[in-house]
């Protein structure tokens, strides 16, 4: 199970993300209120709740704030109505996007999101134009140096679906959606704990971006991530320094 190196820019994306921390209550509490609204507020039953539920107590998420954003998804207190919006585009070269937004105002989210790509060289595209070059599944990369044979048994016996070890040591776990939480659990409990975890839409295929090109699309996948009404933004660019 040989893969391609990525553990540098696994690095700088974990470096962005904690670079907008400020952000990720605000996120993780809509992600919970929406997952309990669609699947219920049982996160034992509704495995995006107890996936949401898990990355809250991850970031020391008070209880009574998973609580009473459960609460709001279930209807059992008032709280506003977030939609779920998808929309696909263009970064330089042609590499694709996908933004994924949870928003009261969809006109706000699909205003902001445009001038978000165009104003920095990309454009907002037809629903399905790049969708296909993702995969919905779920991501634990592991630090090079980590046990594959720990790595691989905890997470084949708990219903990962793929294992791939990179050239400089590095692990990825892939696993189903909604087996994501479960196959962490499991290898965490096996002692080993992941560098990166996500539910995400994984490109299929990465472009490797460098110089100016890079600098480029890093502006604008910063301006997509800093709006309010975006959670998550996937590409197919891989930057380089």
């Amino acid at each position: 199970m040989a893969g391609h190196s990525k553990w540098a820019n696994i690095q700088h994306r974990k470096g962005r993300q904690d670079a907008k921390r400020g952000k990720i209550f605000t996120k993780i509490i809509k992600e919970i209120t929406v997952a309990a609204r669609l699947g219920g507020g049982d996160a034992t039953m509704n495995p995006r709740l107890r996936a949401a539920v898990a990355e809250a107590k991850e970031e020391n998420m008070p209880a009574d704030n998973i609580t009473r954003a459960i609460k709001k998804g279930t209807g059992e207190l008032e709280g506003v109505n977030y939609e779920e919006i998808r929309y696909e585009g263009y970064g330089i070269n042609g590499a694709a996007i996908i933004i994924d937004c949870l928003t009261d105002n969809k006109q706000r989210a699909v205003a902001d999101v445009r001038h978000a790509l165009t104003k920095f060289g990309g454009n907002l595209g037809t629903d399905g134009c790049v969708a296909f070059m993702f995969k919905h599944c779920g991501s634990l990369v592991y630090a090079p140096g980590t046990s594959e044979d720990k790595v691989m048994e905890a997470a084949l016996d708990a219903g990962a679906e793929d294992i791939v070890t990179d050239e400089d040591g590095s692990i990825e776990v892939i696993t189903p959606p909604n087996d994501f939480v479960a196959v962490k659990e499991a290898i965490e409990a096996a002692g080993l704990k992941a560098v990166l975890t996500e539910v995400m839409m994984k490109p299929l295929n990465e472009v490797e971006f460098e110089g100016e090109d890079a600098i480029k699309m890093q502006k604008i996948l910063d301006a997509l991530e800093d709006l309010d009404d975006v959670q998550d933004v996937y590409t197919t660019a891989v930057l380089g320094d």
